[in-house]
């Protein structure tokens, strides 16, 4: 019987610390009222304690603040407890646990069909928002299939097969000058009908959000600037954007924003950085719940894919001027808070896997 129960203890452990198997998405059950539009905002990097140094900092409350709905998700890759952006964004767009580094497809490295794709197909519009390259790991995932995000260019050529109604962040290098081939994406995309402008033809300010022609925007050749050296275009991409995407189809629209930059102060274990860039974030949660709340068909859903640093705040900490610390340079284990606003916020409440974003953002869209 001892060796019974000892042969049971090991394959308990095996299971345990064996990747997850690729489970199919959860379906989700849902007799609510359907929203016509989803924004889904994700500050990489953002944990519990970013949000709160935030929250001190600003003379004002948070936008963060107001949402009637907060559940927790747990953020573990399938092959590591601790996920990176890739495997966490992959788990909101497939709905299935992913590999780190994986971008849209499964924990077998077989493509998924992911949130926004699914929206195209049934004649939603969509976008896509970022503080980052649009090839970077948390947009790509929601446009590309690959089994690396380092993969830029073959990202870059993958958003050509999608039909993305919008679409603003850095990366214009792996689109108009290509190493791996001599493909010109810029001019691919013209070809299919898109505007494509960049911040060096024209101020973003001054861009022309002409809902008769899908538009792409690049903020910067490689990566965008901070927040705290002159970077402020998230908030309008927000506003002019969502109401650009909803004059762009009748059905509705998808749309992914990401404050991308939460996740890089994190890794430098800058608190100054977290928080310029979490106010920046906030800015553009305002604006989509401004957008929501004179809508009425629209779901706000705000979350993070991890947190970065292990940021805490210590003692000795007033408003204005925190004491803090990090325990890493890199990703942590902390669940994360989900906010939710609209039709089907109610969803978003209690402790889920990642993985369960997906299948709570087809509930309340009533897809099945």
């Amino acid at each position: 019987m001892i060796k019974y129960r000892s042969l049971f203890l090991i394959l308990a452990i095996f299971a345990a610390c064996s990747p997850t198997r690729n489970i199919a998405p959860q379906a989700i059950s849902y007799d609510g009222k359907t929203a016509k539009n989803v924004i889904f905002l994700v500050g990489d990097g953002m944990g519990i304690a970013q949000i709160t140094a935030a929250m001190y900092v600003h003379s004002e409350k948070l936008a963060l603040e107001s949402f009637p709905v907060v559940g927790l998700h747990k953020n573990t890759a399938s092959d590591d407890l601790i996920t990176d952006s890739a495997a966490g964004a992959t788990a909101f767009s497939i709905g299935r646990k992913s590999f780190n580094g994986a971008i849209g497809v499964d924990s077998d490295g077989k493509p998924q069909q992911t949130l926004l794709e699914e929206a195209e197909l049934r004649g939603l519009a969509t976008g896509l928002i970022a503080t980052s390259t649009i090839t970077h790991a948390t947009p790509a995932a929601f446009v590309a299939h690959q089994k690396s995000r380092k993969l830029y260019e073959e990202i870059a050529a993958d958003i050509l097969k999608v039909d993305v109604d919008l679409m603003i962040g850095g990366g214009l290098k792996h689109f108009a000058r290509r190493m791996k081939d001599e493909r010109d994406l810029v001019k691919e995309l013209q070809a299919k009908g898109y505007r494509v402008s960049d911040y060096f033809q024209e101020d973003f300010e001054d861009l022309d959000f002409n809902p008769g022609e899908p538009l792409v925007f690049f903020t910067a050749d490689e990566s965008p600037l901070p927040a705290y050296e002159g970077r402020d275009y998230l908030k309008t991409a927000t506003e002019k954007g969502l109401h650009f995407l909803s004059q762009r189809s009748e059905n509705g629209f998808f749309t992914l924003i990401e404050g991308s930059q939460i996740d890089w102060g994190g890794h430098a274990n800058n608190s100054d950085y977290i928080i310029s860039e979490m106010l920046d974030f906030d800015q553009a949660i305002a604006a989509a719940l401004a957008f929501a709340r004179s809508n009425g068909e629209t779901l706000v859903v705000v979350t993070a894919d991890h947190e970065t640093g292990g940021l805490s705040i210590k003692k000795g900490s007033v408003r204005d001027s925190l004491v803090t610390a990090f325990t890493s340079q890199d990703h942590t284990l902390e669940l994360i808070p989900v906010f939710a606003y609209g039709p089907g916020a109610e969803l978003f409440s209690g402790v889920y896997e990642n993985t369960g974003i997906y299948s709570r953002i087809r509930a309340a869209f009533g897809w099945k």
